[in-house]
């Protein structure tokens, strides 16, 4: 097979449709490789990006490969190579006669660890402190319409984990052969095929719950076991090494029951929300260490803006969609600001998983076509900033900060929010503007600085005039900031060592986000495989 990379086709051969520019692609690589179109056997996309650097002359940008007839005499030509790669796969069925593995939390990392181990044979038992996908959803949006909230079941808990209700974001600035792999099983589960070669992938948080729930189906179809509403309550480490887990099951009739169960592997996948887990792991002596993580607020644009500032005046052509942004600055501080979790045409999230606490995301439908664009405008918060030695400080000032932002709203989880044009002149808002908040409890108007440390909220307003000279209108007066965003990454770290284990517990594998060791779905489920590699080369 050939793979032929810049093929660059105009927006004017194309309307928005797969079969067009499927039909593209085939008449540009037959020109590429000066071959007839008829020659070309089978097709496959592997990349499409979009280069926009010209706003005058917008184009798509595809890498394909492609099967010719025999006998196609092909002139070559720069970026023509030909490609035979073994694909990447699940670990290999094994002979184990051992306890079972058990995988706590269900979010990406857990859910690929699960379903490898399951894949290999080890029939691993998955627990979820939160719900399945479809009572999870109604979870969130009963806290959405009435401010009841579940601490055990909302956007950070249940399966999936959070990404599930951030857009599904598959984008990763990681390279890793297992990456195909998971595209491939998010596809084989329901996920639009198209994420195989986006170069930006999404799948949409109304398509995720579905997904997920797929997985969930194949790891149990591989002889796996996954229960929800099952959290692990104590951990039992003697002689530096695991020996069981205690886990704690909420029946239907609301009554939770604790059981023993003997194991000697424990994967701890527990996503970056479960401070209750960091806290057992400090008990129990597990080593863990302060990491650099960040803070902040959403920040939300007339989603149309920000498509006139990308793509100039091709903004708004159906085969570009809602427009997205990547900005950072380093600043004469020497401290930095970027945006996180980019949602075109997206909706602000309450994101909390504490009472008393507020706590925002952002989400995407797979349409991506809401009014807004949003983002998190974060500020790094590193280990030095923080007092003492605790290796918790960094989530005790992620609860300070959610807590001053409950007050803020006023209660009932509704949000401070504040304009930019305010904010950069440090007086609070009393009124929104164009902008109208997409958050769903509703917004309070006032100042958004006073439910941040100093250092952020000084880093934030110093670093919007920057990333607004870098994307036009992003400094604008009245784009509105909702807070606070705390849970972009865990504060914590699971420290573990080359082989995977904890350095301090054998037999505890630390892995995802909430282990400190992925910053998204892409990496967290690739680092949940790999660790489910070497579990199996461990036997």
């Amino acid at each position: 097979m050939i793979e032929v990379s810049g093929i660059r086709i105009p927006l004017s051969a194309l309307d928005g449709s797969d079969e067009r520019e499927l039909a593209a692609c085939r008449r540009a690589l037959a020109r590429k490789l000066h071959v007839r179109e008829s020659d070309i056997e089978l097709l496959e996309r592997r990349r499409r990006s979009i280069d926009a650097r010209k706003r005058g002359d917008v184009q798509l940008t595809f890498t394909l490969r492609a099967e010719l007839a025999p006998g196609a005499r092909v002139r070559a030509d720069k970026g023509v190579k030909l490609v035979d790669e073994r694909p990447f796969t699940f670990p290999a069925p094994v002979a184990h006669t051992g306890s079972r593995p058990v995988v706590v939390g269900a979010g990406c990392a857990g859910l690929f660890c699960a379903l490898s181990l399951a894949r290999a044979g080890l029939e691993p038992l998955l627990v979820e402190r939160g719900d399945d996908a479809a009572r999870r959803a109604e979870a969130v949006r009963r806290h959405n319409e009435t401010g009841e909230l579940d601490v055990e079941s909302n956007i950070q808990f249940g399966v999936g984990g959070a990404g599930t209700f951030s857009d599904g974001k598959l984008q990763t600035g990681t390279r890793s052969p297992a990456h195909r792999l998971i595209l491939e099983t998010f596809v084989a589960a329901g996920a639009q095929r198209q994420i195989l070669w986006d170069a930006k992938p999404h799948v949409g948080s109304d398509v995720l719950p579905r997904v997920v729930t797929d997985i969930v189906r194949q790891i149990e179809e591989a002889g796996g076991e996954v229960r929800t509403r099952c959290r692990m309550s104590d951990l039992d480490v003697t002689g530096g090494r695991v020996h069981s887990v205690t886990l704690a099951t909420t029946g239907d009739d609301g009554v939770e029951r604790e059981e023993r169960v003997s194991a000697s592997c424990v994967v701890l996948a527990c996503g970056h929300s479960a401070r209750d887990v960091f806290e057992l792991l400090r008990d129990r002596g597990v080593a863990l260490e302060r990491k650099t993580f960040a803070m902040g607020v959403r920040i939300e644009h007339l989603q149309a803006d920000i498509d006139r500032a990308l793509y100039g005046p091709a903004a708004g052509h159906p085969a570009l969609g809602a427009a997205p942004y990547g900005l950072s600055c380093h600043l004469p501080s020497s401290r930095s600001a970027f945006s996180f979790c980019m949602c075109p045409g997206g909706y602000v999230v309450s994101a909390a998983s504490e009472r008393g606490g507020v706590c925002t995301n952002g989400m995407s439908l797979s349409d991506r076509a809401g009014t807004n664009a949003n983002a998190g405008l974060l500020a790094n918060v590193f280990p030095e900033d923080l007092p003492g030695d605790d290796a918790l400080a960094g989530v005790e000032l992620q609860r300070a900060c959610e807590r001053a932002a409950f007050a803020a709203g006023g209660g009932a989880y509704v949000a401070p929010a504040q304009l930019v044009g305010d904010f950069l002149q440090g007086v609070p808002s009393s009124a929104g503007g164009r902008v109208r908040p997409t958050y769903p409890r509703g917004v309070s108007w006032g100042d958004v600085a006073t439910c941040l440390p100093p250092y952020v909220a000084g880093t934030l307003r110093d670093a919007i005039p920057v990333l607004g000279r870098r994307l036009r209108g992003f400094d604008a007066a009245d784009a509105v900031l909702t807070g606070v965003e705390t849970r972009s990454s865990s504060p914590v770290r699971v420290t573990r060592g080359d082989d995977g284990q904890s350095v301090s517990v054998r037999g505890l594998w630390p892995v995802g986000e909430g282990a400190g060791y992925a910053g998204g779905i892409m990496s967290a489920a690739t680092d949940g495989i790999l660790a489910a590699q070497k579990i199996v080369g461990s036997l």
